[in-house]
């Protein structure tokens, strides 16, 4: 095992680049990067099992087949390179299809993940300017909710025929390493949520990560329980392992401790990556867990938000394996990390240490780098992390450069030994069962209902979920405060927005804490939540 601070220093951007890509920074395609290189006979690229038990494996020849015939297909429809594709698909092959055949057609792909409802949808494909979206039986009616929907591809029984009817050959459009391949939402606490676009450079970053902090190796069976429709997953269960040759595995259905155990034992899975919320669930089933895959994990990696010391000591002691931290964000990727590659001191409740190839700093409120045990904020010194990608939010203004720095928003902490430990979030940004909610999203949502005339939102804090999203309302005039409409609100957030986000509590109240010019003070109802939890676990 490599030496964490060798690595660290001794890390070159030419020899990354060069050991990652086929291609040059000048002539790029991410489907030829994760799929046509690797396309030897029998290399398998993905392992599939669906809702109802089915399987299938698909080579990476096969990939590249099905995705020469969709970028056809894209093109007998007008979309171009640099035009935008979203999808709405579950994990499915066709997902894969879909995404890889974007991008050999030089087209950008946007995810739209499988809970949104219609006013979700809308934001991201109009700031997309989407030119078209797939998705699948399930979900085609949402777009008829969406207004000046773009032309919509459905996925269903004759989806591969259409495919075959295609011509099989279809060149790779190159682009420039400069040039998006993703485009991605984020949320924030200020506005709906926003757009940046993923360079193809950023590949180097992502393969960075699977060989460092995740440690993933060619005898590996790897799976991500990421789903592609967020960051971590089309990050990290698509783009990288697939640039490295490695297969990555779809599961269609959803999570459970039974069936999370049988997929692991049935595919011989032996590196895991998931969130916190997955791996407490785990925990609360441990007996069960242990007597079916005690032993068989050698490497997991866990990113969302901070690992419990008690899911760290029963991985280790009942799994007989290694759990590790990690953290990022959409716009960065994972950039601190407690590495499975590489040898260093691994603190309890650390974040760990920055990615070769990035320098992490905490910074003041003036932006001076803190010494050892000052809380401040976690930013990325840009001109000396040469893995840094991130260009900005798409036609917004970026409050988050400045100076030199990448202000990421969260408040840290540095250790003497080097690596930082994450102490909160310095927004409003909730966090649930692994998900990132941005409260407008939800106040808007609420907002449309015709009771409502304010509404505030706030993470609640949760021992499962980490946060509960919670609302306070204030009603018309006419409107019962009661159990009913209660319900009511929480249905209609769940359909317009998406089954992860909607207040999972209401409190009606009569007004909203605000700052005299008019802004509400999201933290108050937040400390008042966070008191009213420690009150009731104290009795």
């Amino acid at each position: 095992m490599r030496d964490y601070f060798t690595a660290a220093r001794e890390f070159d951007y030419a020899s990354a680049a060069s050991s990652t890509l086929a291609g040059d920074l000048d002539a790029l395609n991410a489907c030829v990067e994760c799929c046509d290189r690797h396309a030897q006979p029998g290399r398998v690229a993905l392992l599939w099992e669906g809702r109802n038990g089915e399987r299938a494996e698909w080579t990476f020849a096969a990939l590249k087949d099905a995705a020469s015939r969709f970028a056809n297909l894209l093109q007998a429809r007008g979309v171009g390179p640099g035009d935008c594709v979203s999808g709405m698909l579950p994990r499915t092959p066709e997902l894969l299809i879909t995404i890889l055949g974007t991008w050999r057609a030089g087209a950008v792909y946007q995810p739209l993940f499988t809970a949104f409802g219609p006013k979700a949808i809308e934001h991201r494909v109009r700031s997309a300017g989407s030119k078209l979206v797939v998705t699948d039986l399930a979900n085609r009616a949402k777009f008829d909710e969406v207004a000046d929907a773009p032309p919509v591809l459905t996925v269903g029984d004759d989806f591969q025929t259409e495919l075959e009817r295609q011509p099989e050959h279809f060149e790779a459009v190159m682009r420039k390493a400069s040039d998006p391949f993703l485009l991605m939402f984020t949320s924030g606490t200020t506005g709906l949520a926003k757009p940046l676009a993923v360079p193809l450079k950023a590949i180097v970053a992502f393969v960075s990560y699977m060989r460092e902090a995740v440690d993933l190796r060619a005898e590996d069976r790897f799976w991500n329980l990421a789903d592609p429709g967020w960051a971590y997953g089309l990050y990290y269960a698509v783009t990288g392992p697939l640039a490295m040759g490695h297969a990555t595995l779809f599961y269609e259905g959803g999570f459970s401790v039974e069936s999370t155990c049988r997929i692991i034992r049935d595919y011989g899975i032996s590196n895991l990556a998931g969130s916190p919320t997955a791996y407490r669930l785990l925990l609360a089933g441990k007996g069960e867990v242990e007597a079916a895959i005690k032993g068989q994990l050698r490497a997991v990696s866990s990113a969302g938000e901070p690992l419990t010391p008690e899911v760290i000591r029963w991985f280790a002691e009942g799994l007989g394996c290694v759990i590790h931290d990690h953290y990022g964000q959409t716009e960065l990727g994972m950039v601190l990390c407690n590495h499975h590659a590489l040898q260093h001191p691994v603190r309890l409740g650390a974040a760990g240490f920055a990615m070769p190839g990035h320098r992490v700093v905490v910074l003041d409120e003036q932006q001076r780098e803190l010494a050892v045990g000052q809380p401040g904020i976690l930013a990325l010194d840009m001109p000396r992390s040469p893995l840094f990608w991130f260009p900005g939010y798409q036609g917004l203004e970026t409050r988050a450069f400045v100076g030199d720095y990448y202000l990421s928003g969260d408040t840290v902490e540095l250790n003497a030994d080097g690596s930082i430990s994450f102490v909160g979030r310095a927004d409003d940004v909730i966090t649930t069962s692994g998900y990132r909610v941005g409260p407008f999203d939800v106040e808007s949502a609420l907002i449309e209902h015709p009771a409502v005339i304010e509404a505030a939102v706030v993470g609640k804090p949760d021992p499962e979920r980490t946060e509960l999203v919670k609302a306070f309302v204030v009603l018309h005039a006419g409107h019962a405060a009661d159990a009913e409409l209660a319900e009511g609100l929480q249905q209609y957030v769940r359909q317009r927005l998406s089954a992860h986000a909607y207040p999972r509590e209401i409190e009606f109240v009569a007004e909203l804490p605000k700052t005299p010019s008019g802004k509400i003070q999201r933290f108050l109802l937040r400390n008042q939540e966070i008191a009213k939890t420690q009150e009731a676990a104290a009795h």
